[in-house]
């Protein structure tokens, strides 16, 4: 069940005389896996590329028709002679010396032509849907890795900010002290001196924050004036799933489910058709006649039957069965190439899960907690000035140094692990 919580900041400027103005703002919070059901629902780009299938459908229908009969009415006299020869009227005393040709033609493809062009167009479908569920891919991979980076951001916000708050409270404690002459003035600027990089610190990253929410609201397809927040669920993927890996069946689920690799088998599968549908055009096709011709002819009221075909003495169709047939062997190339891209894909992406993994498995689970407990020992010791500031101030940088080695190897592993999904095809 989708969490939303809707959060209203009202901001209201009261004074004698004038109206009161109020903005308000909507926080939707979710999880990944909420995230991901809007983004495959909403996605106006997903939707656009699902068309081309039902485009490709669509020649499918357009390939089972038959050409259209062809009506020709012609030879119609608008006036007549003092020579004209008298026929029987057509209607009423209407008609007596008018003249009238009518012909239908209907084309008849030969060679098996029809269906062979319905069989390549329903391989054209197959190949639409791969590119599709290839479109899908690229995009939900994008997708994941901007909610992990989301999350990555938010966090470091919130590291940040804390910092921010014990340096001012510190700040507003030395203050006076200050004033008093307690304190060197040397020691409260660089105090003063550290809550400014805290401070450029967190606007450089709500800025990074404010680009990954431009560019998830728009997959997502959420109104602009939403503020997104993905809650820390899942930022850090199953590590006992990746036990099980096995690298000899990873290259054969990608060569098995990618979508592109099975794209490039269908279009060498398509332009086999192709070639035999060139080869079918070297037989022409025919043209059923049968004509009427009243007055013009031997007989008043004459009937015909006959028939049209090209004569196939200069073109059989010789370039366009060659250029088919080398597009054969382009996609074989293609295919093949596709094959050893998609296991070379496989092996980098496995190995680099591998450092990823053995980063993450070096920092141990109690060290952040150990690290935050000696951060706010510190900060009492410096309080009491049992600590000087040099060396606070020095561990609060290697403190925010390995807080920031933590996040990245939590962040990592993720997007390594997004990658081996991608390049193999399939969820893990």
């Amino acid at each position: 069940m989708k969490r939303i919580v809707f959060t209203a900041f009202f901001v209201s400027l009261c004074s004698s005389g004038k109206a009161q103005n109020a903005t308000a703002r909507d926080t939707l919070l979710v999880s990944r896996a909420e995230a991901e059901a809007i983004f495959l629902k909403n996605n106006l780009r997903l939707l656009s590329e699902k068309l081309n299938i039902d485009q490709a459908e669509a020649q499918v229908i357009q390939a089972k028709l038959w050409p259209n009969p062809r009506l020709e009415v012609g030879e119609i006299n608008l006036w007549s002679n003092a020579k004209s020869e008298q026929l029987p009227p057509i209607s009423g005393n209407w008609g007596k010396t008018s003249e009238v040709t009518v012909g239908l033609e209907q084309l008849i493809y030969t060679a098996r032509k029809r269906k062979k062009l319905m069989a390549m167009e329903k391989v054209g479908v197959e190949i639409a849907q791969e590119y599709f569920q290839d479109f899908l891919r690229i995009l939900k991979v994008e997708f994941r890795n901007n909610l992990t980076h989301l999350q990555y951001v938010e966090e470091k916000q919130s590291v940040y900010k804390k910092q921010l708050t014990s340096i001012q409270k510190l700040l507003n404690a030395y203050s006076n002290q200050a004033k008093q002459g307690n304190i060197s003035k040397g020691e409260f600027i660089r105090l003063k001196a550290s809550e400014l990089e805290f401070v450029k610190q967190l606007s450089d990253l709500q800025k990074e924050n404010n680009q990954l929410q431009k560019e998830l609201k728009t997959l997502m397809n959420l109104p602009p004036q939403r503020f997104l927040k993905i809650s820390m669920d899942q930022f850090v993927p199953d590590v006992n799933k990746m036990e099980s890996i096995n690298l000899a069946a990873l290259t054969a689920d990608a060569l098995e489910n990618r979508p592109d690799v099975k794209a490039s088998v269908l279009e060498e599968k398509y332009n086999n058709r192709k070639y035999k549908y060139e080869l079918s055009q070297r037989t022409p096709d025919v043209t059923l006649l049968a004509s009427y011709d009243r007055g013009g002819n031997i007989m008043n009221d004459f009937v015909g039957v006959g028939f049209a075909l090209d004569l196939p003495f200069f073109s059989r169709n010789q370039g366009n069965i060659k250029a088919s047939k080398i597009e054969i062997q382009k996609s074989q190339y293609m295919k093949e190439e596709k094959n050893n891209q998609a296991q070379n894909e496989v092996i980098q992406a496995y190995e680099d899960l591998v450092v990823a993994k053995k980063l993450y498995e070096n920092i141990e689970a109690s060290y952040e907690k150990d690290l935050d407990m000696l951060l706010e020992s510190h900060q009492k010791n410096f309080a009491l000035r049992n600590t000087s500031m040099l060396e606070y101030l020095d561990f609060v940088n290697a403190y925010l140094e390995n807080k920031t080695i933590i996040l990245d190897s939590k962040k990592e592993l993720n997007e390594y692990f997004e990658e081996l999904q991608f390049v193999i095809g399939k969820e893990l």
